[in-house]
């Protein structure tokens, strides 16, 4: 079980390595045009639904152009899910005020929000899972040192999603053990782990990750690690500059979002 999740927290940067036209696109242009979305998605008022429809597009096309499969995206979208319904849930309780009338139904504010904010954490992370699965990681962090994002940042970033399966190992680990040791009194393999015992459970498992994040840290200073920046300066420094064909992605991309926020599409539509 722990093991097929490690195995899908990492598929999405396995498909970075296809050779579609959105995979060859620089990563500076890809880093930015994202960037952009998300930007402009959250600016958004919290009741504007209609006017964040025609974003649905961008994820759809790049999933559409580079052959990502849209249910692994739309799985990992779901264990977002429950955030942004516990998010909007409130506006359904304390906005009541009448917004429309659908087919004699009145629809209040609060549901019109609540939609919102579940579109627009859709649109967010669809967007950064598209990116993830189309370019490198070690691109997306590069770029973003290109455009002078505080390293700390990038480095926290970094080792998250590079040792977040390192703590799922130790859990691993930890649960096969335990579910051994448990073998014998009356619990068969692979039934969990028993509510007296999970407290332990956990400070150990936070005892263990404490002591292997500092020997993976000893061990990256024994091989030269200093922070990340001077580690890729050799990146920062040159590498592939942008193309045209990157630019005009770039350009065109943010124009049509720009547009698209400035012209409610949603409107000339309904008239």
């Amino acid at each position: 079980m722990i093991r097929s999740r490690i195995q899908e927290l990492y598929s999405l940067e396995q498909l970075s390595g296809g050779d579609t036209s959105v995979h060859r696109l620089h990563p500076m242009a890809k880093l930015i045009s994202t960037a952009v979305f998300i930007l402009i998605v959250v600016s958004f008022d919290r009741h504007a639904f209609g006017p964040l429809v025609p974003y649905v597009f961008f994820p759809t096309f790049m999933m559409a152009i580079s052959g990502t499969p849209y249910s692994m995206l739309l799985k990992r979208f779901v264990v977002a899910l429950p955030f942004c319904l516990f998010a909007g849930v409130a506006n359904l309780v304390f906005d009541r005020d009448a917004a429309f009338s659908m087919y004699g139904i009145s629809v209040s504010y609060g549901a019109v929000s609540f939609c919102a904010i579940v579109l627009r954490s859709y649109l967010c992370v669809m967007s950064v899972m598209v990116l993830v699965s189309v370019t490198p990681f070690s691109e997306i962090t590069n770029s973003m040192r290109r455009l002078w994002v505080p390293n700390i940042f990038i480095v926290l970033f970094e080792m998250i999603y590079r040792y977040i399966g390192v703590l799922f190992d130790e859990a691993y680990s930890m649960y096969v053990s335990y579910t051994l040791r448990r073998a014998g009194k009356g619990r068969g393999r692979g039934s969990g782990i028993a509510i007296r015992d999970m407290g332990s459970f956990l400070g150990q498992l936070v005892l263990r990750s404490i002591d292997r994040a500092d020997r993976v840290y000893s061990a990256m200073k024994c091989r030269g690690y200093c922070g990340g920046h001077y580690a890729n300066r050799a990146f920062v420094a040159g590498g592939r500059g942008m193309g045209g064909t990157d630019a005009i992605y770039c350009v065109v991309t943010c124009s049509l979002f720009v547009a698209f926020r400035i012209f409610d599409l949603s409107i000339s539509i309904a008239a």
